[in-house]
């Protein structure tokens, strides 16, 4: 595995190419979610992305995007939060998002991070420091919350 760590304008065509593949397989095909991914905001995005360098070209096993503050919210706000189905259950996804974490708070000192998580996975982010600040509303079909994780001290 080999993680990354880059804005937009780092990333190769053959990279881009493969997180927007991925990014429309899980959410508009496994979820069956039709909805505009591509939305604007990846130019203004941190993206953390998780590499299988055992293949040729290298797989995508897990992916992020961290919006700029300001962009979408006050806060930076994790988003486009996936693992690949073969990645699943092996503990990647909280590789993924503590590394989400430590890497925003260390790009945004002092800031607190939001997300716009599914409902069902609350818990999960919880996990991670991430409290429900909304009632539960409709995004795209699935009841997503709002989610906060206050800055560290």
């Amino acid at each position: 595995m080999q993680w990354q760590w880059c804005s937009f304008h780092q990333l190769s065509i053959d990279q881009l190419y493969e997180i927007l593949r991925m990014r429309q397989e899980v959410f508009t095909v496994e979820q069956d979610c039709p909805y505009q991914d591509a939305d604007g905001k990846d130019q203004s995005a941190w993206h953390l992305i998780c590499w299988d360098k055992d293949n040729e070209p290298p797989r995508l096993m897990a992916y992020l995007r961290v919006v700029f503050p300001g962009k979408k919210y006050p806060e930076p706000s994790i988003g486009r939060v996936l693992t690949t189905e073969p990645s699943r259950g092996t503990g990647l996804g909280k590789e993924l998002i503590r590394r989400a974490v430590e890497q925003t708070q260390a790009t945004y000192p002092g800031m607190s991070i939001r997300i716009s998580a599914q409902e069902h996975l609350d818990r999960f982010y919880g996990a991670f420091g991430f409290e429900r600040v909304s009632a539960p509303y409709d995004e795209d079909g699935i009841p997503h919350i709002e989610m906060l994780r206050p800055a560290s001290e």
